[in-house]
């Protein structure tokens, strides 16, 4: 995720944070919004928190798939690959906070000495949050507070007091884990290729491109995206397309056209096909829908 701002044919933003040049996102979702209550599989360097609110839903991190029932949660660490969905195809309502590290100080010597400490590549991938717990309790609560802090009165210092309260208790508990060499440099390669796809996946980008990327054959690319993304290069390029596709649709008033183009589809009729292929309805009807779901478009 990233804090720059989009600018529209219509004269729309897209702001991925909540606030412009304050780089926290807060909000409300639910399974239904996505292929077959699948969301895309991602990674960024941001901290992500989600707090089930009704329903359950599986959750896969670095390999590891767990399951998050009402009330409970889960904190995702920093690089880590990650996505929610439904086996049984059942909708689910979650409030997700995700954290940029500027937020926690890391432009600061002992932030980033802190950062690397707690939530660097040697500490646990995923903590489930768990109200039965104290201390996790402690944290689910404060998942609340921060979303009705963001959309009610949007205080940024009050936001930051939150956020770094939230981060320290989970500093406060996060193990160090030992790791395998070969797999940290597996997923390394994962990460290259799959953020070089975030980067152009407005171009057209071939299969190698994203082995170029990672610096890695063809097959290679194929085994790695397999063995630790569970999709194929190009499934996941699709579902990326098709990610950013949904938060236009639902964040602008540009036409089908401009988005297909924007996404790096080769025109609006091919958009609207693959659209439909992967999300059982068409693009207009998908705008449709989350217009009547979120008529204040606070999704």
């Amino acid at each position: 995720m990233n804090s720059v701002l989009e600018i529209f044919s219509d004269s729309s933003e897209r702001v991925n944070y909540n606030i412009p040049d304050f780089p926290l996102y807060v909000r409300k979702g639910r399974l239904l919004y996505f292929d077959k209550y699948v969301a895309p599989s991602h990674w960024h360097s941001d901290l992500e928190f989600i707090l089930v609110l009704e329903g359950s839903m599986e959750y896969f991190v670095n390999g590891h798939t767990v399951s998050i029932e009402k009330g409970n949660g889960i904190f995702v660490n920093s690089k880590r690959m990650h996505y929610g969905y439904s086996n049984n195809m059942n909708d689910c309502h979650f409030i997700v906070v995700v954290i940029h590290p500027i937020l926690l100080g890391e432009h600061t010597q002992v932030g980033k000495v802190y950062l690397e400490e707690k939530f660097g590549l040697s500490t646990e991938d995923y903590i489930l949050l768990n109200e039965q717990v104290q201390w996790q309790q402690e944290a689910l609560t404060k998942l609340n507070e921060i979303y009705e802090e963001m959309h009610e009165n949007a205080n940024p210092l009050r936001l930051n007091a939150q956020v770094m309260s939230l981060c320290a208790n989970i500093g406060d508990h996060i193990q160090k884990v030992p790791r395998n060499h070969v797999d940290d440099n597996s997923w390394g390669t994962v990460w290259k290729m799959t953020n070089f796809i975030h980067e152009h996946y407005e171009e057209k980008i071939t299969l190698d491109d994203i082995a170029f990327a990672g610096n890695v054959c063809r097959s290679i690319c194929c085994n790695l995206f397999s063995k630790y993304i569970e999709q194929t290069p190009n499934n996941y390029l699709i579902g990326y397309r098709i990610q950013k596709s949904c938060e236009m649709l639902k964040e602008t008033n540009r036409s089908i056209s401009e988005i297909a183009i924007a996404c790096g589809f080769q025109s609006g009729s091919y958009f609207s096909y693959t659209f439909r292929k992967k999300m059982s309805y068409g693009p207009q009807d998908y705008r449709r829908q989350i217009t009547i779901a979120n008529p204040s478009s606070t999704y």
